[in-house]
């Protein structure tokens, strides 16, 4: 298949364009290249160096022999040239990461909140008018996350997107089917929710073929491809805004800096190993929705902890100590998380759980890269509201200068 991959310069898309490059696949890489310059504002980079994208491409053709094809080009902004590039190229598919995809980045400012609105929804729709437009029968899949069925206990499975519901009629009860009622805990969150109802509306007025996969929490390192060649390393961020809570857990260990757990540590989240998320994404191309269908949603997904438990477990295998901090999210202190991923199970995926092998490899990368890392960087510090910014530790380490 000839594969365009909106935002394959960052932390999923690139591992998943060597992957499906590898699999002998045409693969183009479509990214305006934003991630590095929030990089840039931020002040902090990749615990691991990259190349730029033109580089690594460089590389990839030199180990495997294969190409990659990069595009510059800004999906919320640059919309007749979107249409161009898509009537020129003609993609049998195409795989959408080109979201702003950090929940505490998009709550930092007001100008983030817009930021993360004005590129998400407009690339997500832009993309969308475009495909109508140009007529072009692309099977669209999209990196969706959890998060947009927000995180309160129910004390049920949360289904796979749709949610069976009985509606009173006058002429007695009614079976229906609707969208599982989202509960944003972010405006990132908000921005793939609102992504469901353009979907939800292009499917059933257009017939295009979407499936949209709600993505857990991303861990770990390496997939097979990005093992080939130092250069070909995947991004991996440590920071507050952008750091997953698993790998910066164990980032922390690596540098000895304690092990960061924001309010009670009750949050039950869903869980993915880098690996498992390309394989899911490899599936979801392989099983298509047809033209007419609803939109096909997946829980892309494979295991769920507790915050607190994965702090512990680090703890043990690594000897660092636990610190308990405000949280500077507005998020219930507890929550269960049951979910069904039946879907990618019949479709042969063979979940990687966690173990501590795969957990010391991120252990070994970090301490590898550890003179990259600015220790200022690590603390979660973007707050939901102005009352819990007042509580909000910017110095976990306890570093600073202190009056006495």
């Amino acid at each position: 298949m000839r594969i365009a991959v909106l935002g394959g310069d960052g932390f999923v898309g690139w591992p998943t364009s060597l992957h499906l490059s590898a699999a002998g696949h045409e693969v183009h890489i479509v990214d305006n290249l934003s991630r590095r310059w929030i990089d840039t504002e931020l002040g902090v980079q990749s615990l691991t160096p990259m190349d730029s994208i033109q580089e690594r491409c460089r590389i990839w053709k030199q180990e495997s022999g294969n190409s990659i094809q990069f595009h510059l080009l800004n999906l919320a902004r640059e919309y007749e040239r979107l249409k161009q590039w898509l009537l020129d190229h003609r993609p049998d598919a195409v795989i959408h990461f080109a979201e702003q995809r950090a929940a505490p980045y998009s709550m930092k400012t007001d100008r983030h909140k817009v930021y993360t609105v004005d590129n998400n929804v407009n690339a997500t729709h832009n993309l969308l008018a475009a495909l109508v437009e140009t007529g072009i029968d692309a099977h669209l899949v999209h990196l969706g996350t959890m998060g947009v069925y927000g995180y309160s206990s129910v004390g049920a499975p949360i289904p796979e997107g749709y949610l069976d519901v009985q509606i009173d009629t006058p002429a007695g009860p009614r079976d229906q089917q609707i969208l599982y009622p989202t509960r944003p805990g972010s405006v990132y969150h908000m921005t793939k929710s609102l992504d469901q109802i353009l979907f939800q509306f292009y499917a059933q007025n257009d017939g295009l073929r979407i499936t949209d996969l709600h993505q857990g929490i991303v861990w770990g390192t390496h997939t097979d491809q990005t093992r080939r060649h130092e250069q070909l390393i995947n991004r991996f961020d440590y920071d507050g805004d952008y750091g997953t809570v698993l790998n910066r857990f164990l980032i922390q260990a690596a540098i000895g800096y304690p092990l960061t757990v924001h309010g009670t540590g009750g949050q039950t989240r869903a869980f993915i190993h880098l690996q498992d998320s390309v394989r899911c994404i490899e599936l979801a191309l392989g099983d298509p929705p047809k033209a007419g269908e609803r939109v096909r949603i997946f829980n892309q997904m494979t295991e769920t902890h507790r915050v607190r438990d994965l702090a512990h477990l680090v703890a043990r295998m690594t000897g660092a100590q636990v610190k308990p901090l405000p949280n500077p999210r507005k998020e219930a202190d507890e929550n269960d998380l049951i979910v069904r991923n039946d879907q990618f199970l019949a479709l042969g995926l063979q979940p990687i759980t966690l173990h501590e092998g795969l957990l010391a490899e991120v252990v070994d990368v970090a301490r590898k890269y550890a003179h990259r890392i600015d220790r200022t960087r690590v603390p979660a510090v973007s707050a939901w509201t102005r009352d819990i910014a007042r509580r909000v530790d910017h110095d976990p380490e306890g570093r600073k200068l202190r009056a006495v």
